[in-house]
């Protein structure tokens, strides 16, 4: 509970604490966040605060501002930045950390904790080169984002509350600063493991809290166990985590394929430990579809495109084992665990697309060669992604609007035709495909045009656009009348185009 009676404000009623801060001194620096010019908050996000227990009157008062702006701690908090190290486009960068982030704390809640970080709030000792602010532009995009991705059921960070103030900040050009409260059960990383390389006693630290918080189950006996070997208690405990983890990845990024989300920097050191999305740069949802689209054009090589994004993952969740062999686990034990990968994304890539395409089942004859077939489509027509799956409900009845979207309809046809049979071949109740297609399906997304209509508004100081776009995004599968324009392709050349990382 918060002890600071006098500027608790809304958070006084909470159950606040600090259990990252209460890890030894070596994890993190306590340092305050720096304060802002005339910060004001343009937007507080309702649906956050009634999950962390903060009633909506409170997003209007003083004392949020003052905490969400940076300018107070949380009561009952303390503020820090955490240190991690990582891998970045495949390179050891060495140490990192929150170079422009301060962790305040977590509310405790009947969902489990919550800790809410400031992105944005100034410099910490990990900054190396940065100023440690963050601008306008990507704060608006980020604090869509984490929300749509919620909309769509995707394991996410959420957002809090987004601060803009007065201060200028220079990138390619000037921009505005901004502040992002952002919402996780905790931030760990794979970069967190990573930083204890070579460590035991740091590495066994930091197993302990996240397993202790998070994956209490990996502390007890589990199904795998007599692949384990000869490990010891403590060994056998790491190389369940690992399973977990290598799980819950390969998960998220089969939900992040079929939604059409490219995440754009997908370094170690932004890959959470919970498999949550977390850290939205240049991330993308494609309009157009290419299988090797590229979101972030800082990323020349490709390495984190839309189709090897599984691959990048598993490469990830490597440098994540290596990391805790510092506990001397052996090499057959970890390999074991990478090996649960593989299975956990096909099962979770097969299951995304089976609703997506209205089929009760996997038929290996079949849908193999369908699904192929049909990313190949997508690619030669350069047919819309989220509107080619949506239009898709309706297309064996009513084919017009699917068939639209491809430059040629004759080759669309042919696989339509092959989509109409497979459906067929389950007899089922074809309303019933139709609605659950379109619950699998969404008609909003968070497209890169229509991202800018909310910054142009936020520059000046207007969150209506914002405010749509929540509504629309948190149910992004319902259609609403009147806001056709939101689920249109982008207008010619605003479609897909790549993001760098400068933010």
């Amino acid at each position: 509970m918060a002890a600071d009676g006098v500027h608790a404000g809304p958070f006084g009623a909470l159950d606040v604490s600090h259990s990252f801060a209460d890890l030894p001194a070596d994890f993190h620096t306590v340092l305050d966040a720096q304060p802002l010019i005339r910060p004001r908050v343009l937007h507080a996000n309702p649906d956050v605060a009634r999950m962390l227990g903060l009633d909506a009157a409170a997003l209007t008062t003083p004392a949020f501002l003052d905490v969400v702006a940076g300018n107070r701690p949380l009561p009952g908090g303390k503020t820090l930045a955490a240190v991690y190290s990582g891998h970045q486009f495949g390179v050891w960068a060495g140490q990192l950390g929150d170079g422009r982030a301060h962790l305040l704390g977590e509310i405790n809640t009947q969902q489990g904790p919550f800790e809410l970080q400031l992105k944005g709030s100034g410099q910490t000792p990990y900054s190396r080169f940065g100023d440690g602010r963050a601008v306008v532009r990507s704060s608006v995009r980020e604090y869509l984002a984490s929300e749509a991705m919620f909309g769509l059921g995707i394991p996410t960070t959420r957002s809090l509350a987004l601060v803009v103030a007065d201060d200028t900040v220079a990138r390619e050009v000037y921009e505005t600063a901004a502040v992002v409260t952002r919402v996780s059960p905790s931030f760990v990383r794979f970069g967190s493991f990573e930083h204890w390389a070579g460590n035991p006693q740091a590495m066994q630290t930091l197993l302990d809290y996240v397993v202790t918080r998070f994956y209490p189950q990996c502390a007890r006996p589990g199904p795998d166990d007599d692949e384990l070997g000869g490990a010891t208690p403590q060994q056998t405990t790491a190389l369940r985590l690992l399973g977990e983890v290598v799980t819950r990845s390969a998960r998220l990024v089969a939900d992040w394929q079929t939604a059409g989300f490219c995440h754009g920097v997908m370094n170690t050191d932004n890959m959470s430990i919970l498999g949550l999305t977390i850290d939205y740069g240049p991330f993308g949802f494609m309009d157009a579809f290419r299988i090797n689209h590229i979101c972030n054009r800082t990323d020349r090589n490709g390495r984190y495109a839309w189709n090897v994004q599984p691959s990048a993952m598993f490469w990830n969740l490597h440098r994540l084992a290596n990391a805790l062999s510092t506990l001397d686990l052996e090499a057959d034990a970890l390999a074991f665990q990478l090996d649960k990968f593989e299975p956990a994304f096909i099962q979770a890539y097969r299951s995304n697309l089976m609703r997506k395409l209205g089929l009760s089942y996997w038929d290996d004859d079949t849908d193999a060669g369908l699904v192929d077939d049909w990313w190949r489509l997508l690619h030669e027509q350069g047919a819309d992604f989220t509107l080619a799956f949506r239009h898709l409900a309706q297309a064996p009845q009513s084919p017009d609007a699917f068939l639209s979207l491809f430059a040629d309809r004759s080759v669309a046809s042919v696989w339509l035709d092959r989509y109409r049979q497979r459906v067929a071949s389950e007899g089922g109740v074809d309303s019933e495909r139709v609605a659950s297609m379109q619950r699998a399906n969404p008609l909003y997304v968070l497209r890169n045009h229509i991202a800018q209509w909310a910054i142009d508004g936020a520059l000046r100081d207007d969150p209506s656009e914002i405010e749509t776009l929540l509504m629309l995004l948190r149910d992004p599968f319902t259609e609403k009348k009147g806001y056709e324009r939101y689920a249109e392709p982008p207008p010619a050349g605003a479609g897909s185009m790549p993001l760098s990382c400068s933010s």
